[in-house]
């Protein structure tokens, strides 16, 4: 082992420039790589902290004009989502769907003794905090019981906290009042956000500061269960069963509601991230091929120059087997050498976007872990035995006699 490591370090010692230029296509097509897989990376985590945020098992319905009539009613009809909808899908008892839940906007000012906002506030169902990603700082988010006894609560953002109650902290506010549209409610909990500002009230509590009006903008069910395709497209095509037996339409009429399939999406952008994953790989993979061409031809020069000294070998008995794992063993010495130098130049790439993409909603955390270096590993090592093969190869069809002669 000893001297087959020496005669590989003397061939490399031997042809410094020429192993260095072949080395650095090696070390490129590793970079590049590297740093293909950790952008995409980054774009899939992305997405996937999107989706996780947002929820991806969701169905948002709302309401449209009838396409065609049906049982007497007019074509065109406008059809507007009523409350009674909500219980009317919840209670559909479809085992695939979790919840059923809506969302009322409201404008108005929303005011205290120190200050006022004008960005308006949403009546929403408890299942709102989950869907929306946000995380409580202080105190809690409307529950049950809010709906339930059409309490006069408030949840704020921290933001809208800095302006309502300036020098405030969170836990500070909790138990004050603020007014809306001339009500006071009580602030029961502050939550934390980059970019939402919206205040929360509950929905039923909405509904009764729109003087008990029942339309609602849209209707959101949260799906479980749901596996494949056909799943999703079975639980959007009973949701609409059921409202167009509330709202007298066709069952398969489009455009009486319009449902935004989210699992659907969900699908459909795994996906297109599976194929840009996968594009990304076959671009280093052959970005990678292009230095591993130059190793190939480094050892099919090499083997051309050392005829004479395999031929004296092979006359005084070394066996194919060790010509051949010489050559091929030079090969990955070369491959693997120049490999880990891009490995580690790849590794502080990344290193440098994650920092640079610190905090943008398009990539996140773009840093290749421990099972990407162990694959590109692999790769180095196959990589560098099919560089060194056919030089082997050709190395082993030298006759000892032809290979004394040359010179």
């Amino acid at each position: 082992m000893f001297d087959l490591a020496r005669e590989i370090w003397q061939t490399i010692s031997n042809n410094k420039l020429r192993t260095s230029l072949t080395g650095v296509a090696v070390a490129w097509g590793i970079f590049m790589l590297i740093v293909l897989v950790g952008m995409t990376k980054g774009v899939i985590n992305s997405f996937e902290e999107e989706v996780g945020s947002q929820g991806s098992n969701v169905l948002q319905v709302w309401g449209g004009q009838t396409t065609e009539p049906w049982h007497g009613y007019r074509q065109g009809r406008q059809i507007n989502l009523k409350t009674r909808d909500i219980d009317a899908v919840g209670n559909s008892h479809n085992a695939k769907i979790s919840d059923v839940s809506s969302v009322i906007y409201c404008t108005g000012v929303i005011s205290t003794s120190e200050d006022y906002i004008s960005s308006g506030f949403s009546g929403v169902y408890p299942s709102q905090l989950r869907r929306s990603g946000n995380k409580m700082e202080s105190g809690r988010f409307i529950n049950q019981s809010d709906l339930a006894e059409r309490r006069k609560v408030m949840v704020l953002s921290e933001k809208n906290v800095e302006l309502l109650f300036p020098g405030k902290k969170n836990q500070e506010v909790i138990g004050r009042k603020v007014e809306a549209l001339g009500l006071a409610f009580t602030v029961v909990g502050v939550y934390g956000t980059q970019w939402n500002r919206t205040s929360y009230i509950p929905f039923t509590t909405a509904v009764m500061c729109q003087a008990n009006s029942d339309d609602v903008g849209s209707i959101v069910v949260e799906m479980r269960d749901v596996e494949t395709e056909a799943d999703g497209k079975a639980v959007e095509e009973s949701v609409r069963t059921v409202l167009a037996a509330q709202h007298h339409f066709k069952a398969d009429d489009s455009g009486a509601v319009w449902i935004s399939n989210r699992f659907l999406q969900f699908i459909t952008m795994q996906q297109g991230m599976g194929i840009l994953n996968a594009t990304m790989w076959i671009i280093g993979l052959f970005t990678l091929l292009s230095g591993i061409v130059g190793v190939s031809n480094i050892m099919f020069v090499s083997v051309r120059e050392r005829t004479h000294e395999i031929g004296v070998r092979r006359a005084i008995g070394a066996k194919p087997r060790n010509v051949l794992v010489q050559i091929v063993m030079e090969s990955v010495a070369i491959t693997a050498l120049f490999g880990y130098i891009g490995i580690l130049m790849g590794i502080g790439a990344t290193e440098l976007l994650a920092a640079a993409f610190d905090g943008q909603d398009f990539i996140s955390n773009p840093r290749v872990d421990i099972s990407l270096a162990v694959n590109v590993t692999v790769v180095l090592v196959v990589a560098g035995c099919v560089a060194g093969l056919f030089p082997a190869l050709k190395a082993l069809k030298i006759k000892p006699v032809e290979a004394l002669r040359d010179e």
